[in-house]
């Protein structure tokens, strides 16, 4: 019997210092976010950042927690639910850090009678600190509690027509009474050195420029790439003229080189540069979280107003749209039917 897994980020279980705690030593002691020796990482995570973060971040999710609870987890359960209704086999949720395990995911499914799992991550590009630590983390859950379940994996769909589509669609929707100057692609920043250990010809990727159009095997695993191919797809279908769009990387830690430009540096280059109506999209999530909510949503506001903008607007994720949950119902009835997995 087939069945669905569907694995996102996850949360900590409340607002607050004592739970963002262990929620951050479990997300930020995972050797493919922070891939240094253990040693090293646990000096970095247990001994610096751990001391000061959790009542930062506390604060921060404080801002966007809803009643139901942390926004990501009440979004992705919505879609989970309304995709469930739309395919005829069982749909499980995960998450890769907190309470919301992919073990009890796997095993629910396992309850159900199922043997053969399509794993979803909810990540449209590939990058070894998301999609592939989900992977990664299932494929061990699966063979140390599950040996008979086998496993196939949704690639990354950022290029899929039927994404594009949704995605674009989605923004035009979010641009139909906003009188902008210019959007910016905001995606979430992952160190430079995880581009190159993603690249499976060990060259290919210098982060030069013009690595990430000219063709190579390397595009299948360069999350710089899917970033930026999502962003044309998304641009072209869309009309949007060169100089009314730019591409830019939020959220980092310091001491490392990211992949740049900054997000909050754009912030207030964009304002300077006289774009005084900004409207920023995240096309690296698919469910608005602390990242999109609290960081592009409030403080990106504040910081491209404190610098002489007028006017921003933050475009929601997908969420739980219908067209959405359309589209992922369509692949995995295609999966069901014919083991057919989107291009």
């Amino acid at each position: 019997m087939k069945g669905v897994l569907l694995v996102n980020l996850g949360s900590p279980d409340s607002p607050t210092a004592k739970d963002v705690k262990p929620y951050l030593d479990e997300f930020l002691m995972d050797p493919r976010v922070i891939d240094v020796p253990n040693w090293l990482r646990n000096i970095i995570v247990r001994g610096i950042i751990l001391q000061t973060r959790p009542k930062k971040s506390a604060e921060a999710y404080q801002k966007i927690w809803r009643e139901e609870g942390s926004p990501l987890i009440v979004i992705s359960e919505r879609f989970s639910e309304k995709v469930g209704k739309q395919v005829e086999i069982p749909v499980a949720l995960g998450m890769r850090y907190g309470s919301m395990t992919i073990k009890n995911a796997l095993q629910e499914l396992n309850d159900k009678g199922v043997d053969e799992v399509l794993l979803v991550p909810l990540y449209p590009q590939y990058a070894m600190s998301s999609f592939e630590t989900v992977v990664v983390k299932t494929m061990e859950e699966q063979e140390r509690y599950f040996p008979k379940m086998q496993l196939t994996t949704l690639p990354a769909f950022y290029k899929n027509e039927e994404y594009i589509k949704v995605l674009s669609e989605s923004i035009a929707e979010g641009l139909k009474d906003f009188e902008y100057d210019h959007v910016l692609f905001s995606y979430h920043g992952i160190p430079e050195r995880h581009i190159r250990k993603s690249d499976p010809t060990k060259f290919h990727c210098k982060i030069d420029g013009k690595c990430c159009t000219t063709n190579s095997v390397a595009h299948n695993t360069c999350y710089r790439h899917q970033c930026y191919d999502t962003t044309r797809r998304v641009t072209e279908y869309l009309g949007l003229d060169q100089d009314k769009f730019s591409v830019s990387f939020q959220s980092r830690l310091p001491n490392d080189p990211w992949l740049k430009p900054f997000t909050d540096f754009e912030f207030e280059r964009l304002a300077k540069e006289g774009k005084k109506r900004l409207a920023v999209v995240t096309p690296a999530f698919v469910a608005d979280c602390l990242e999109t909510l609290e960081e592009i949503a409030m403080e990106g506001k504040h910081q491209f107003e404190e610098a002489g903008g007028e006017s921003y607007k933050h475009i929601g994720c997908l969420n739980d749209s219908d067209d959405w949950v359309k589209v992922m119902a369509g692949w995995i009835e295609a999966w069901q039917n014919t083991e057919a997995l989107p291009a």
